[in-house]
């Protein structure tokens, strides 16, 4: 398939981006709804790694387990925050953002940059023509994002878990994987990016 903008899809992934966040910014801003910022994150991950893999036709092995892992990844990321804020009705963090305008776009956008910076392996691979055979750095990166994202959705469930009982309401989270680590989610999640790298 030929090449939409550019060759590697980099300025079309930023054009993409660019997009999909200032759509939740927009939302966001004009109704006060801050429940779909993760979700927004998350997903656009998704939508950019789908995007390329389709855009190039390539359909090389390589290109299939990356794109299928950022799949998984953003799905399981974006439904798992978008559940919790639900659940939770508020997100504290844009508390003092809500009526700040200028303050909310800065979120915004460093969460495009954000996802495009992050989304460059999936992006690189995808756009690429070549088809080397698989070595054993796919094989260590596999099993490395394997492990980040058992222990990041892990994390994640033991933390909402121990938040949702009323007796451990303003405690710190020292169950599970929070007694080794005072922060084993963004652990798995780091693992998982650099994964891809």
């Amino acid at each position: 398939m030929g090449t939409v903008i550019d060759s590697h899809f980099l300025a079309l992934t930023a054009l993409v981006t660019i997009a999909y966040q200032f759509l939740f910014f927009i939302i966001t801003a004009l109704l006060k709804f801050d429940k779909v910022t993760d979700f927004a994150g998350s997903t656009n991950f998704v939508i950019i790694a789908i995007l390329t893999l389709l855009l190039k036709g390539s359909w090389h092995f390589r290109q299939i387990v990356l794109t299928l892992f950022v799949v998984l990844w953003g799905l399981r990321l974006g439904l798992f925050l978008l559940i919790r804020i639900l659940q939770w009705g508020e997100d504290r963090r844009f508390d003092e953002m809500r009526n700040n305008l200028g303050r909310l776009a800065i979120f915004w956008i460093f969460q495009a940059v954000w996802v495009w910076a992050v989304s460059l392996p999936v992006t690189v691979v995808n756009a690429s023509d070549r088809n080397p055979f698989i070595q054993v750095e796919d094989v260590i990166g596999w099993i490395l994002w394997s492990v980040g994202f058992i222990v990041e959705g892990t994390a994640d469930q033991q933390k909402l878990r121990f938040k949702q009982s009323s007796e451990n309401r303003g405690r710190w989270c020292n169950v599970g994987l929070w007694k080794y680590s005072r922060h084993p989610n963004y652990f798995g999640e780091v693992s998982t990016v650099i994964a891809f790298k």
